[in-house]
């Protein structure tokens, strides 16, 4: 059987998911709600802010020879004025709607697609307002998904929102993006991009799936060519002015010749994006949830032995192209202008 016919139509899936998942003049989003879900089956506490929160503590360790993770916790513990921190508790919100299906995703795919039992929509002060209600809340929340760029105004809507409401200096908004569309500038003005990138209160990450074209299909279900969109759109958001940072998942079918494919991705961070920007660029372990249970096949499971030696060979390659002073240097301070 052909495999290509198994893959997503990336285009017509994600009009089609947006369709579903934004309703402009009341400026609302499709958001998850936990409750029933398998995802909830993971988490360490409860659901909070009425069902459409959780809370996650992001911590800066992974396990060796993985590097350490300082996302978001060094973004959002210099825009909050705190100490560089081990760990940081985020508030995070999900929209429920994502064009791509990686295997490896804690989240069910129920939540992913714009089913109703698991989603509500809301607009940004409707979910303020459950945030503002918890006690102990924190100052970094996490718009996360599915993806949210299907529905980019969601952040800006959550920006100005909370300038609205003179809070500003209390809360740090970060948002995860699968580098799958280019809605941000599709549906969003050249003003509204401005204001975005230009707010020190809030910041963004992209996730690269995969280390080539193989990894890449075999993780999202998307077409390979795919691969090479992330770089193009990750250069626009550095060239927009955005503070941007990237993660990277290193499962693969396929470990051949690894250091070599490993230095052809770097060589394209470096190239296409900025000299610097693997700096800024965190390998994720990935690990097993309840969601991939059923996921879990035998190219699968060999992938997930495989993503070690590829990070062997990401911190070898850093280590070849740059000086021990730069690999330490806080990832903030890692220059992408």
């Amino acid at each position: 059987m052909d495999q290509t016919l198994n893959l997503i139509d990336t285009d017509k899936f994600s009009a089609h998911l947006r369709d579903r998942a934004i309703q402009p003049g009341p400026k609302r989003v499709l958001v998850t709600k936990f409750g029933g879900s398998q995802q909830e089956q993971d988490l360490t506490l409860p659901p909070n802010c009425g069902g459409f929160g959780r809370i996650h503590h992001f911590k800066r360790s992974q396990e060796p020879p993985w590097p350490d993770n300082p996302l978001p916790i060094a973004p959002a513990a210099r825009a909050l004025g705190l100490n560089q921190a081990e760990a940081i508790k985020a508030q995070v919100f999900q929209n429920a709607v994502c064009s791509w299906r990686c295997w490896y995703c804690f989240v069910d795919f129920d939540l992913l697609s714009a089913n109703l039992r698991f989603s509500e929509f809301k607009t940004a002060d409707e979910l303020l307002d459950l945030y503002l209600v918890e006690t102990n809340r924190p100052g970094l929340i996490d718009l996360s998904g599915g993806q949210p760029d299907l529905v980019p105004e969601w952040s800006l809507w959550f920006v100005e929102a909370i300038e609205r409401r003179g809070i500003s200096d209390l809360v740090y908004v970060w948002s995860d993006d699968n580098l799958s569309n280019d809605y941000l500038w599709r549906f969003l003005s050249a003003k509204e991009i401005s204001k975005l990138a230009t707010c020190s209160r809030y910041g963004r990450v992209g996730c690269f799936k995969g280390f080539d074209e193989i990894s890449f299909s075999f993780n999202t279900k998307a077409k390979p060519e795919l691969f090479s969109q992330q770089f193009k759109l990750m250069s626009r958001l550095v060239n927009a002015g955005f503070d941007v940072y990237g993660y990277a998942t290193f499962t693969s079918p396929d470990g051949g010749m690894i250091h070599t494919k490993m230095a052809d991705f770097v060589d394209r961070l470096q190239t296409e994006i900025h000299p610097n920007f693997p700096l800024r660029t965190v390998p994720l372990r990935i690990l097993p949830f309840t969601p991939t249970r059923d996921r879990l096949g035998t190219l699968e499971s060999r992938s997930l032995g495989i993503q070690t030696d590829a990070v062997i060979a990401w911190s070898e390659e850093l280590r070849k192209r740059f000086s021990n002073k730069e690999l330490v240097r806080n990832v903030t301070d890692q220059n992408i202008r």
